[in-house]
């Protein structure tokens, strides 16, 4: 038993950095928490998915939401992701 809880906590912080496991998903947020990444840039990094006008300026909104906060909230946020 001591055995098995040695190799869970062993095992818990490599399954913690592991990542989310969707590539798209960490650059979607990086880019979005990056202040030095413009709106355009953004939007432009996942053209694909903006189908519409309405789908591009909520990209703008939440992209603003992010630029619009300080930098230690970003800092907080890398973190947290």
């Amino acid at each position: 038993m001591k055995l098995l809880v040695v190799l869970t906590l062993a095992a818990l912080p490599l399954y913690c950095s592991a990542g989310s496991g969707c590539q798209l998903l960490e650059d979607i947020i990086a880019n979005i928490i990056d202040p030095r990444v413009s709106t355009s840039q953004f939007k432009d990094s996942f053209q694909e998915f903006i189908s519409n006008n309405e789908t591009a300026d909520a990209v703008d909104e939440f992209k603003q939401c992010f630029l619009k906060q300080s930098d230690n909230t970003l800092n907080s946020a890398e973190e947290l992701v």
